[in-house]
C-alpha cells in the first residue's frame, strides 16, 4: 500500500465516528468533488456536502498531500454522525508537529448539527489520538475573539492564551495552547473502536 492510499486508525467518540480520508481520495475530492468513489466502501454518505460545496481546507493540504504522502496522516477526518453513518463535519491538524511538538487543529461542523456538543467530542477524539503519537507536545486552537461559540469551547478545556496571530485569511486570531501532558490528565478518552 502505498502512502497515498493508507488510511490511519478512525477515531471513535461516543456519537462520532472521526473518518480519515486517504491522500489520493482527499486530492479527488479536490479535484473533482461530485466523484462520489471518495465515499466508496467506507459506509458512510455525505448529504449536507462537507467539503463539497465549500471546499475549506483542501485548497492547502492537497498540496501538502502531493508532495509529501506521508503528512496525510495528520489531515483530514470526516465528522460522521454514528447514528446516521451520515457526514456532519470535518476536522483536521494542521499538519505534522513542528519543532516544538506543537500541533494545531481546525474544524467546521454543518450549521445543521452546531450547538449539540460535536465539535467538543470531535476534539476530544482527535485530541485523545494525537497525544500518542510520538513527537506532540503542545496542543494549539486558534479562534477569532468574534467566535463567541469557539471561544467558550476551548475555555472549557482550560487552554492557556498564549498570544494572536494575523491570519491571512481569518484575520486576528486568538491562540490558546494545552501541553499534550495536561490534555492526557485531564481530559484523554479512549479513541479506538468500541
Amino acid at each position: 500500500m502505498s502512502e497515498l492510499t493508507q488510511l490511519q486508525s478512525d477515531i471513535y467518540t461516543p456519537r462520532l465516528l472521526l473518518a480519515h480520508i486517504s491522500g489520493d481520495r482527499l486530492i479527488t475530492l479536490f479535484e473533482d468533488p461530485e466523484n462520489d468513489s471518495v465515499y466508496e466502501g467506507r459506509g458512510y454518505s455525505n448529504p449536507y456536502r462537507e467539503l463539497v460545496d465549500h471546499p475549506g481546507p483542501l485548497g492547502w493540504r492537497v498540496p501538502q498531500v502531493k508532495q509529501d504522502a506521508s503528512l496525510n496522516k495528520w489531515f483530514l477526518r470526516w465528522m460522521v454522525l454514528r447514528s446516521s453513518t451520515e457526514i456532519v463535519g470535518s476536522t483536521s491538524f494542521h499538519g505534522a508537529p513542528n519543532a516544538e511538538g506543537m500541533v494545531e487543529i481546525g474544524l467546521g461542523v454543518h450549521s445543521d448539527f452546531r450547538g449539540r456538543g460535536l465539535a467538543r467530542e470531535a476534539l476530544v477524539g482527535m485530541w485523545s489520538w494525537v497525544v500518542e503519537q510520538p513527537g506532540v507536545n503542545v496542543l494549539r486552537y486558534t479562534v477569532s475573539a468574534t467566535n463567541v461559540p469557539s471561544m467558550k469551547l476551548v475555555d472549557s478545556f482550560g487552554f492557556t492564551h498564549v498570544g494572536v496571530q494575523n491570519d491571512a485569511k481569518d484575520g486576528p486570531e486568538e491562540i490558546f495552547e494545552m501541553s499534550a501532558s495536561a490534555f492526557r490528565q485531564q481530559h484523554a478518552e479512549p479513541w479506538s473502536a468500541p
